[in-house]
């Protein structure tokens, strides 16, 4: 049993189920990635590059240190690993992120749509809104300061405009859970906006008591 492998197959059986329920895209698609913070060093576990997610085993998971060296795994890390770095550097709070190619996240993300507190479960968990990371090319350094540049607000998702999702957690289970929740709200706020009608957020009282 090696030093991480708790964290590498807790990565595989969060990044199957997420693959088989459509959060990457399609489901023999490699599309997103999933990182866990390891220690204080900002050492961390991330998945590979281009594998397909029903193919990746628990070896195929890259271990890789603050300067992006390798430590261990025989694959490349994902292409979006300076992102997830750069989320780790700026918010001590995080030790997991997942980056999701979702359909209604997806959508929300190419008409540049944020989303605003409208239920008090999704405020709990995420925070006061959804912003929207403006667009750069991904696995850029652009990215990941643009990621950089709208953490302060202590939210833990964000829409990538023209491109996907991210959604952070104290571990990888609420980053997981998260990642459920901003494709539910995601999904509710669309049919809502479509129906034309007027779109009632909570009260700023409430956010601030909850938030």
């Amino acid at each position: 049993m090696g030093q991480f492998d708790k964290d590498k197959q807790a990565i595989v059986e969060c990044a199957r189920w997420l693959s088989e329920h459509g959060y990457f895209g399609c489901v023999r698609g490699s599309g997103g990635n999933i990182s866990v913070k390891l220690n204080t060093q900002l050492m961390m576990a991330i998945t590979p590059s281009r594998l397909p997610y029903q193919e990746m085993t628990l070896d195929d998971i890259c271990v890789v240190d603050d300067q992006l060296t390798t430590i261990e795994g025989r694959l490349t890390p994902s292409l979006e690993v300076n992102m997830h770095l750069s989320v780790y550097k700026n918010r001590p709070d995080v030790h997991a992120v997942i980056h999701t190619h979702s359909v209604f996240a997806g959508t929300l993300s190419i008409i540049n749509k944020p989303i605003p507190a409208l239920f008090d479960e999704i405020t709990f968990e995420i925070g006061a809104g959804v912003d929207v990371v403006p667009y750069a090319i991904s696995g850029s350094l652009d990215l990941a300061q643009n990621v950089v540049s709208k953490l302060d607000n202590k939210c833990y998702c964000y829409i990538l405009q023209n491109h996907g999702a991210i959604s952070l957690g104290k571990d990888l289970d609420q980053a997981w859970k998260n990642a459920e929740l901003l494709e539910k709200v995601a999904q509710i706020y669309y049919y809502a906006a479509a129906t034309g009608n007027k779109i009632t957020t909570l009260p700023q009282d409430a956010i601030e008591q909850i938030y």
